[in-house]
């Protein structure tokens, strides 16, 4: 059994563990042995089977190890001017909604609460919740719309058609 993990695996501590996975499922299923084959044809199929699952769990999640001592910097560089220009800006824009679309929107969005507990917070249905929500997105949308795409590629400039429906989708 052994030389048939070793084999199959090419490690030797990868073919004890499937070994002992083998020997441990063949045990198991001892009760459920039919004598159709000799036994030791059933434990190596066992064997090869453990083997394969091993291989296969190894090819799906590989690892790699991590260097024991990093450069210690952030993978992506943050600019903490930009990111609290950024808050002031939303908290501003947050502060020009009516009191009952901010709310919702503070618990919903940006405390992570669900909106049937920003209903049972508030005390007012369910629905209710998610009416004031879009009407407060739709208002911070507006306000906030400079900050979406702000890298240069993205500030593509609008055609006539797209003009057109952005004046009509502000008429409804």
């Amino acid at each position: 059994m052994w030389a048939v993990a070793l084999r199959t695996l090419r490690d030797p501590e990868e073919a004890a563990d499937a070994l002992q996975e083998a020997f441990i499922s063949a045990f198991r299923a001892a009760a459920s042995f039919r004598a159709e084959s000799q036994v030791t044809t059933w434990l190596h199929r066992i064997v090869v089977n453990a083997c394969l699952d091993r291989m296969r769990r190894r090819q799906t999640r590989p690892t790699v190890p991590l260097p024991e001592a990093g450069p210690g910097e952030p993978v992506a560089p943050r600019d903490a001017m930009a990111e609290r220009e950024t808050r002031l800006v939303v908290q501003a824009a947050l502060n020009e909604l009516p009191e009952e679309q901010r709310a919702p929107i503070v618990l919903v969005d940006v405390e992570g609460y669900s909106v049937a507990e920003t209903a049972q917070l508030l005390g007012i249905a369910e629905g209710t919740v998610k009416s004031r929500c879009a009407r407060g997105r739709a208002k911070l949308a507006k306000v906030l719309g400079h900050l979406r795409n702000q890298s240069a590629d993205a500030n593509v400039p609008m055609n006539d058609v797209q003009v057109q429906q952005g004046r009509q989708l502000e008429e409804r």
